[in-house]
């Protein structure tokens, strides 16, 4: 029987989202991180907290519009299929998102101004795994085909979003990635304790089912040309993501023992899907240091417990964030305060404000041993570093590997580039409002676009490629576009 909705449900029930394992238990293995035996009636509680607010601010934090308040309350009136339902409305993948997002819908969430946030990420979890446990979540070919046919280059989260849109149009689309197996970042970058990799296959085999064509093994301008894919096809989407990692401006890069924090973890899923590895890198009994406090840097410090590293430093170069809002970051805005990430929960060490100033080979065998730095005091002018105090010139330490884990500049391949596609200033794939790059029929979505991003904001952007892509083709459009786009639906 449905349940009675309290607006006051807030007052009734604390903020109780899914929880996570044991630090020492999940660090023994690679499963994950999240308690499996979440309870539906505890989550059916948590939506009745979401206080059917007049404005639904958090779905304006939410770059691809999701129903929230919609699915809080049909969870909490137990209708489980059609939240799954309104879920799938503005996101092709919501599991994607409700494990790996960084949540900026509850930072806006209209509690958040003076209480806990409604526990939205959770929500949105259990509802996509309920989806799965029941079998609801089955392929919707479709009904017609146009004849058209369409290249989507990339497997990430906006290839395959705008893949499985521009598919559910009628339009025959193949997918093309140059790795082992189709899922970009989300099956390589995202290590399996965190986001198991079982769950973007189990969302390939749904697109494949749907009728989509998956290329792997293949890197379009090597082994298939660019000039060559424009013409099979009536239209390509370059979903090629920002792997391109932002050089650290220090002597000593060159060292062995020092490489980007994606290639580390890219290793160590290839170790754990039993794929060939390029470099056989480990963190075993290494003094390891992470550069960089954002999700990969806490990514490579979780992998580095698990591969059983000596001792773990994640060195982050800014101040440490207070735990309460600065006046110029206010609500609904995502909260920039610090709290502590669930590998540093697991263990090692976290220093703030740290300049890094060299790495170093302290007995000439071409590996890296030290790294040295300064601690300082940064003062800020725009949200930018401006000048610093320094407070300890010569620290030093202990470094047997080195992860550099402090973002991405861009997309590190531009094989359409002798095709017309020009890049913008800052690496991205320079395109028009409609999303529409140099080159005809030529589109670009995801990081590749807008820079290195947030899942959702991949997943709104291979939406919107597809919308315009099939408005492209047939001059019109039924595909939705996301909340965000600059492009609002015409018909």
């Amino acid at each position: 029987m449905p349940r009675e909705h309290h607006p006051d449900g807030y007052l009734q029930h604390a903020r109780q989202p899914i929880g996570k394992r044991n630090p020492t238990e999940r660090t023994a293995d690679s499963d994950e991180i999240w308690k499996p035996d979440w309870s539906p009636q505890a989550l059916q509680d948590q939506g009745e907290r979401c206080v059917d607010c007049g404005v639904p601010t958090c779905m304006s934090g939410c770059p691809i519009g999701n129903r929230i308040p919609e699915w809080n309350d049909l969870v909490h009136r137990s209708d489980w299929k059609e939240a799954l339902e309104q879920l799938h409305a503005t996101n092709n993948f919501p599991e994607f998102t409700g494990y790996t997002c960084p949540a900026p819908c509850e930072d806006a969430c209209v509690l958040a101004v003076n209480d806990d946030a409604v526990a939205i990420k959770s929500i949105e979890r259990a509802i996509v795994d309920k989806g799965w446990e029941e079998g609801w979540i089955q392929p919707e070919p479709p009904a017609v085909r146009t004849g058209h046919r369409v290249a989507v280059v990339g497997s990430g989260p906006a290839g395959l979003a705008a893949a499985q849109q521009l598919n559910r149009a009628g339009h025959r689309v193949t997918v093309y990635e140059r790795d082992q197996a189709p899922g970009g970042l989300m099956t390589y970058g995202i290590p399996d304790f965190k986001f198991a990799r079982r769950r973007v296959d189990q969302r390939v085999a749904q697109l494949r089912e749907e009728g989509i064509s998956f290329v792997t093994g293949t890197e379009v301008g090597t082994d298939v040309r660019a000039d060559a894919l424009q013409e099979a096809y009536d239209a390509t989407c370059l979903a090629l993501g920002a792997q391109r990692h932002r050089e650290l401006p220090v002597p000593g890069t060159e060292l062995a023992g020092v490489l980007p924090a994606m290639d580390y973890l890219t290793e160590e899923n290839r170790r754990q899907a039993g794929q060939s590895l390029r470099r056989g890198v480990s963190a075993a009994g290494k003094n390891v240091v992470v550069l960089g406090g954002g999700d990969t840097g806490a990514d490579c410090v979780g992998t580095a417990h698990r591969q059983g590293a000596r001792q773990v430093v994640q060195i982050a170069i800014n101040n440490k964030p207070s735990k309460d809002r600065a006046p110029d970051n206010p609500w609904p805005e995502a909260a920039q305060v610090y709290e502590k990430t669930y590998a540093q929960k697991e263990g090692g060490e976290e220093q703030f404000a740290i300049n890094t100033q060299a790495l170093v080979d302290l007995d000439g065998d071409g590996h890296v041993d030290e790294l040295r730095a300064e601690q300082v005091d940064w003062t800020y002018e725009k949200g930018r570093r401006a000048d610093k105090t320094v407070l300890d010139p010569d620290l030093r330490i202990p470094a047997d590997l080195v992860l550099v884990a402090i973002g991405f500049t861009g997309p590190d391949t531009h094989p359409f580039a002798d095709c017309g596609v020009a890049r913008a200033d800052d690496g991205t794939v320079a395109t028009d409002e409609c999303l529409r790059t140099g080159a005809e029929g030529v589109f670009a979505a995801g990081d590749s676009r807008r820079g290195a991003s947030l899942v959702v904001w991949a997943i709104g952007e291979g939406r919107d490629a597809a919308r315009q892509i099939d408005r492209y083709l047939t001059g019109r459009s039924d595909l939705p576009a996301s909340l965000q786009t600059s492009n609002p639906p015409l018909g």
